[in-house]
């Protein structure tokens, strides 16, 4: 419920504009740090090949966990985005992926560097 209301918080304040980037890319490095889903923006998993081995219903137990905390970091940097920004940004398959092209499009247009 915490986590909540943190993303509420931020909502209220300013969103991803793309002349903001420095001060969000810090906020919601702090948000995804506190919500222990930092890792999803800086490494990916692949889905494991199928089998019938324990080993295999583990390393396919361990994806799905991860698949559904890099939901919740994608989603997270989703809403905390200005609605205009949302459709360029939803199709990344990956929180990492989304950090990534954000970072591509974004480092250098943020006042404080202008």
């Amino acid at each position: 419920m915490a986590t909540k209301n943190i993303i509420d918080d931020l909502n209220k304040g300013e969103k991803l504009t793309g002349t903001n980037y420095d001060i969000w890319h810090k906020k919601m490095t702090f948000l995804l740090n506190e919500q222990e889903l930092f890792e999803h923006l800086t490494t990916i998993m692949t889905r494991p090949p199928e089998g019938n081995t324990t080993q295999s219903r583990q390393d396919l137990e361990a994806f799905e966990t991860w698949s559904k905390k890099d939901r919740c970091a994608r989603f997270t940097l989703l809403s905390c985005m200005h609605d205009e920004l949302i459709d360029a940004y939803k199709h990344c398959a990956t929180a990492k992926e989304m950090w990534d092209q954000l970072r591509f499009d974004f480092v250098g247009t943020s006042v404080t560097r202008l």
